[in-house]
């Protein structure tokens, strides 16, 4: 079987799982460890970062190359269109969402923990001491301010713009290209995760989210697609056991 080395909140790895979903494969889940568990990582793959893929023998890192040699697998129809021109619409969208939409995401997040706390200690890793864990999350903003800094107001607007875009294209269409799922509607889904989690993301932190953008009126759309995405593929159900295999 498939085995994911992840981060649970990671939106790459959640790029993975959807993958995963799509291509209707079996798989288990292995959580790591931040630090330790990083280090058992590069042993196993040649570096730090997740996801991580292992088939066998074979250890696929990059959640761009998992796509490509998922995509092989199963018997559900390709995320990755043979024909040249659509393919390289399909990868150029996958490329916007795994960059510019992914950094924007990322420090919108950090933002946004930076002066919440229950955000803050969700967050965390499920195998953080409760001890940690709740003292994190009571720190107070102030404390933290400089997380805050991190995306400014021209960032900010730039991606709540890229973001009403989105909005307005899956309000007409179902896909964002073609007729049909693509590696472009998963890697820019995945992204979401980050601003508005899913369901599948557990409590406390379904439902939560960067104020201004998880709630905007504009913006709604954009989500409602996304969650119709999620129920197609089955990602409704919360993972309870990182060791068994997943939804």
């Amino acid at each position: 079987m498939l085995e994911l080395y992840q981060f649970r909140h990671s939106a790459f790895c959640e790029k993975v799982r959807l993958i995963l979903a799509a291509r209707q494969l079996d798989y288990s889940v292995v959580e790591v460890t931040p630090g330790l568990g990083q280090l058992e990582l590069f042993r196993l793959s040649g570096q730090r970062q997740v996801p991580v893929i292992r088939d066998g023998v074979e250890v696929i890192a990059d959640s761009s190359a998992i796509a490509l040699y998922l995509d092989g697998q199963g018997e559900a129809p390709s995320l990755i269109p043979a024909d040249p021109a659509e393919r390289a619409r399909v990868l150029l969208l996958e490329d916007w969402a795994d960059t510019t939409l992914a950094a924007g995401a990322r420090l919108a997040l950090l933002q946004a923990a930076s002066q919440d706390g229950v955000l803050r200690g969700a967050l965390l890793p499920e195998a953080t001491p409760g001890p940690l864990r709740s003292l994190l999350g009571a720190l107070p903003g102030e404390l933290l301010s400089g997380l805050g800094e991190v995306i400014g107001r021209d960032g900010r607007q730039q991606l709540q713009t890229s973001l009403e875009q989105l909005a307005a294209l899956v309000s007409s269409q179902a896909y964002l290209a073609g007729d049909q799922l693509s590696l472009a509607d998963l890697a820019v889904a995945a992204q979401l995760y980050l601003l508005r989690f899913p369901v599948s993301a557990g409590a406390p932190l379904a439902g939560l989210g960067v104020p201004g953008l998880a709630d905007h009126p504009l913006l709604l759309p954009l989500f409602d697609w996304r969650d119709r995405l999620y129920v197609a593929l089955g990602r409704v159900a919360v993972p309870t056991d990182p060791t068994s295999p997943s939804d």
